[in-house]
This record gives C-alpha cells, sequence and structure tokens, in this order.
C-alpha cells in the first residue's frame, strides 16, 4: 500500500526482456536500507525489488521485474533505458497518510490533453478511455505517474488537476507534454463502490 507522495526519482539503467522485463534503477535510496521482497512503485505500478547494489559510480541501484499484465497496463515505451521514473516505498504501519490510499494496480493510462500555468502551478488537463471516467469525481483523488493528486474538474472523459510548485517540481509530471500518456489509478473506494454496484 502507497500513498501517492513520490519521495525519490530514479533513473532506469538497463532494460532486458528476459522472459518478464527486467528493469536496474539507480536512486538515492540507500541501499543498505532496500530488502528484497519488499514493494516499491515505479511510476505508480506497484513492483518488487529483486536484488540491490551499488553501481560502479557508488549510486544505489535495485532490480525489478514487470509482468506481461503491468507491461500492457501501463503507458508503453516508458520502461526503457534513460528515462527518469518516480518512486514511492510502501508504507509501514504508523506512516503519516499525506496523500490517499494507493493500491499501485494501474487501471488505465490518462493521456495530457493540455498543460497551463496557474499562477506558481500547473493544470494539467487528461483524457481518459470511457470505462474509467465515469469513476472519476469532482474533489476525488487519483494518481498519475505515483503522484496523488485532487481532481479539480470533470467534463465527460476530461479531467483536470493542479499540482502545486512542490510536487511539480520533485516528480516526472514537469517533463511530459501534451500527448503523453500517463499511468492512471483510480480512487479505491471509487473502485470497489463501482463492483458493488454491478451486483
Amino acid at each position: 500500500m502507497f500513498n501517492g507522495i513520490i519521495t525519490s526519482i530514479g533513473s532506469i539503467e538497463s532494460a532486458e526482456q528476459q522472459g518478464d522485463l527486467r528493469l536496474k534503477i539507480a536512486c538515492d535510496y540507500k541501499a543498505d536500507a532496500l530488502t528484497p521482497g519488499e514493494s516499491i512503485a515505479l511510476n505508480g505500478a506497484c513492483l518488487t525489488v529483486t536484488t540491490k547494489g551499488f553501481l560502479p559510480t557508488g549510486k544505489s541501484y535495485f532490480t525489478t521485474s514487470l509482468s506481461q499484465e503491468t507491461v500492457s497496463r501501463t503507458v508503453p515505451g516508458q520502461w526503457k533505458k534513460g528515462r527518469r521514473v518516480n518512486l514511492e516505498r510502501a508504507l509501514k504501519v504508523g506512516d503519516t497518510l499525506d496523500g490517499h490510499l494507493v493500491t499501485g494496480h494501474v487501471d488505465g493510462i490518462a493521456t495530457i490533453r493540455s498543460i497551463t500555468a496557474s499562477g506558481d502551478s500547473h493544470v494539467i488537463e487528461a483524457e481518459v478511455p470511457e470505462a474509467l471516467s465515469w469513476l472519476i469525481a469532482e474533489k476525488g483523488s487519483v494518481t498519475l505517474d505515483g503522484a496523488s493528486l485532487t481532481v479539480n474538474k470533470v467534463e465527460g472523459r476530461h479531467f483536470w488537476v493542479n499540482i502545486i510548485p512542490h510536487t511539480w517540481q520533485n516528480t516526472t509530471l514537469s517533463e511530459r507534454r501534451a500527448g503523453d500518456g500517463l499511468n492512471l489509478e483510480i480512487d479505491v473506494i471509487a473502485r470497489y463502490v463501482a463492483r458493488l454496484l454491478q451486483k
């Protein structure tokens, strides 16, 4: 479980297709503090640390694998060498819940339609598939590439979120442009309510 508060930005050192897609991620987390088997979110996708160590530069790294299910539900082309990724380690009992409850299970892709400056912040307008649009509520929560955000407005398949300066400067959202895709997770409560309504 996560809360959508990005705590570091890593970079993909290597990406190799060996059955599953295997990634090596350079990060600012201390390798000694990482434990093989623990959960970690990359751009909002919950993955498992498989190994850890140090690069020749002395920087820490960890490895992880992406199943075909994860690759198929996330933005095409994002798991490439050199790409920067948002990182969040799993919550521990007693941690402050600063964002909202996030599972790390990506529901689909939100496509950026516009990015507009608004005071010191930036407003992203995104479009989602019809199957997901009705699950997004004004003043509800979503995660985009792992970052917990409040929905300001919803119109059909489009919704708008405000990115405050801290989030803009400390995530990869500032590197995205109109037309880019973002990994989207719907609020988990909305997901279960929708399932119950189908009964």
